[in-house]
């Protein structure tokens, strides 16, 4: 393709130039006003001059026609999986790509998919302009003919000044007017919350028919029962409840579904809050001072998340030497508002070397075991005492702890090791190294010799006796310490041993923290596999079943990793949530965003791109209504003109091109400029001296 026009190119500047045109009309208008002769052949002269300035050229350019870029965008994210949405988007597309094949040779067309893949986050829904912005940056604007959404107007990320997209940015919906639904609105919930402190989340539940009236809400929690509530349509009401442990609960929230409705879909949300635990209290008992009591007093106090009660026995009562009562101590031993009135308030009591003096009364004791029985937790950690007649044992605090004492106390040295059970347990997997490792810690040098009446032995001393038993009573936990000898590892004797840990581990078990329960199922994703923990304690392999997020159940076999731990790793192509269940347990985790914006609302709308159509000059056309399809026609429009219509929408015929050669022939040679010039002005000194 060639182009043929005439082209200046200044010998000299353009303000030189304007200057000597100035000059010229001012000499010609001087000469008109005094009636000169001859002042039509000067002027003549003056403007042959000032073009030959201006050095026009005839030019000849070899132009190669660029193709002009359209953009076609499909909304492929799930809230168009509704109905016959896709249906309605493939058939648009392809007859658009129908079309435009006419335009082959002059219209190129990109096609952006937008879609969540796999289990992607759609927290923030459907970003269609900042997949269009992407794909912008590689077309130049004047060759961008303009675009084409096909798309149900779920979108979230419309820009607020749409002037400034370039257009014209068509719309092509899918779905119905006016269409039908129910959803259940989480307007307010709490991230965390504390343990046993009552909480409330704010919801709403719109529907598009309804603007009063009530529906049934269930609100089930970690997969357990289901709670009914009375809930109201149109208006924010609060569903109260409270955490009952720490770490993540999960609620599932749905209402009924009505017939007609889009989709169920969103009649459901889950709310993940993380429990917390208030400051724990622990009270810490010392019968008596010796070595290792700063031990389990440093240990304690430096956890931030405890606050610590410390008493220790100086001297029996029965013990008499005429000392006066004010010297023995700043304060009397409060047994009372301890054993009776607050022994509630401690989630772990220590019993330190405790021994019977005569102190606690019996019925102290008795309180002690209800307290267990309820939920609480005890440790005893057993010195010499432990096996004589004073011995708490005797007390009824001798039908909670898991080990009785034979009378011996031993008093040899030897290195406390794991069991096999130990291996297994929580409290202390994983404190040796790998299953065919032995300790090499420090040896202890006394250890009182018990029989197990139950419980778990999780670690052996002297002749491979039970030096650490743990056991549950009723709601409670018990832990028993065959032992005073700790101390020696936190001195670092002989190299120590895992002191600090151990006894991190063991006091945040007898309180209950989640992720040192011996028995446990649990579930998280990483990445796009959903990764299933079954950690059990009788090293037993159970069959998981998984439910996911559209409801279908299948049957999962673990595969053991280590002692006590079973898992397997499950790709997952859904978002939502995934319940896992052995039977006995049920835990629950989400793959992508709990409560995604991309399925809030997933009626069909043209709100969120009028604005668009309107700034842009583009079409915004609905693919079905009344029953019938709509498939607008593709025209090419040249700048200037509309851009849409009722039944068609047009894409810019911008024209660009490239040069691939000029030729160039000068309009005023330089003897036709001499011979013009000369003449002129012989003709006009002629002209003057008739």
């Amino acid at each position: 393709m060639s182009w043929i026009g005439i082209e200046f190119v200044p010998l000299i500047p353009w303000q030189l130039i304007l200057g000597l045109s100035g000059a010229a009309l001012l000499y010609t208008g001087l000469a008109v006003w005094s009636q000169a002769r001859g002042w039509s052949l000067r002027f003549l002269t003056f403007a042959v001059l000032i073009l030959t300035l201006l050095n026009p050229a005839l030019v000849e350019e070899q132009r190669k026609p660029l193709k002009d870029i359209g953009v076609v965008v499909l909304d492929e994210t799930p809230s168009q999986q509704t109905g016959d949405r896709l249906s309605a988007l493939n058939s648009a597309f392809q007859f658009i790509i129908t079309q435009a094949a006419a335009y082959k040779d002059s219209l190129e067309l990109r096609v952006v998919r937008v879609r969540h893949d796999g289990v992607s986050d759609a927290a923030d829904g459907t970003n269609i302009f900042t997949d269009l912005a992407h794909t912008m940056r590689d077309i130049p604007k004047r060759r961008f003919a303009g675009a084409v959404v096909i798309t149900d107007g779920q979108i979230h990320d419309v820009p607020k000044s749409p002037n400034e997209l370039a257009g014209p940015i068509h719309t092509l919906l899918t779905g119905h007017r006016n269409e039908y639904d129910r959803r259940l609105v989480v307007k307010k919930a709490p991230s965390f919350g504390i343990v046993g402190k009552p909480l409330e989340m704010t919801l709403r539940i719109e529907d598009s028919n309804m603007k009063s009236g009530h529906v049934r809400l269930t609100l089930r929690r970690d997969g357990g029962e289901q709670q009914e509530i009375s809930a109201p349509i149109g208006a924010d009401f609060t569903a109260p409840f409270t955490l009952e442990h720490a770490g993540a609960t999960m609620f599932e929230l749905a209402i009924d579904a009505k017939p007609g409705e889009l989709s169920s879909r969103n009649n459901s949300a889950v709310v993940s809050i993380n429990g917390v635990r208030d400051r724990l209290n622990v009270l810490l008992i010392s019968g008596q001072p010796h070595a290792g009591e700063r031990t389990w007093r440093n240990l304690l106090k430096s956890d931030p998340s405890v606050d610590l009660i410390h008493f220790t026995i100086l001297r029996p009562p029965q013990k008499h030497d005429g000392t006066p009562l004010n010297e023995l101590s700043l304060i009397s031993f409060p047994i009372r508002e301890l054993f009776e009135v607050r022994i509630g308030d401690f989630d772990l009591v220590i019993l330190d070397r405790y021994q019977l003096r005569g102190i606690l009364p019996s019925s102290y004791f008795g309180n002690v075991v209800d307290y267990i029985k309820g939920g609480g937790a005890l440790l005893e950690a057993a010195g010499p005492a432990f096996a004589d007649s004073f011995s708490i044992y005797h007390s009824p605090l001798g039908a909670i702890l898991p080990g009785e004492p034979t009378g011996n106390v031993q008093l040899k040295p030897f290195k406390p090791s794991i069991t096999a059970v130990g291996r297994r347990h929580p409290v202390t997997s994983g404190l040796v190294g790998d299953e065919s490792s032995k300790p090499e810690w420090g040896r202890w040098f006394r250890q009182i010799d018990v029989t197990t009446k139950r419980g778990h032995v999780v670690m052996a001393g002297l002749d491979n006796k039970p030096l650490l038993i743990l056991d549950r009573v009723g709601k409670g936990r018990v832990a028993q310490l065959n032992s005073d000898h700790i101390w020696l590892w936190s001195r670092g004797f002989e190299g120590g041993g895992p002191q600090a840990e151990l006894l991190r581990r063991l006091a945040h078990w007898l309180m209950k923290e989640p992720e040192l329960e011996e028995n446990k199922l649990s579930a998280k994703m990483r990445g796009d596999t959903l990764e299933i923990i079954r950690r059990n304690i009788d090293d037993d392999n159970k069959s998981i079943t998984l439910q996911s997020p559209n409801g279908q159940r299948k049957t999962i076999k673990l595969t053991r990793r280590r002692d006590g731990e079973w898992g397997a790793d499950v790709p997952v192509t859904q978002t939502g949530l995934y319940e896992i269940s052995d039977g006995d347990q049920t835990a629950m985790t989400n793959s992508g965003s709990l409560n995604s914006l991309e399925f809030a609302d997933i009626r069909a709308t043209d709100r969120t791109m009028r604005p668009v159509a309107k700034a842009t000059g583009g079409g915004l056309l609905w693919l079905s209504a009344a029953g019938t399809t709509n498939k607008p026609k593709l025209r090419r429009i040249t700048k200037g003109r509309p851009t849409q219509g009722r039944d068609w929408i047009g894409l810019i015929a911008n024209g660009d091109y490239i040069v691939t050669g000029v030729d160039k022939i000068s309009l005023l040679p330089a003897f036709l400029v001499l011979l013009l010039a000369l003449g002129g002005t012989a003709a006009a000194w002629r002209r003057e001296g008739d």
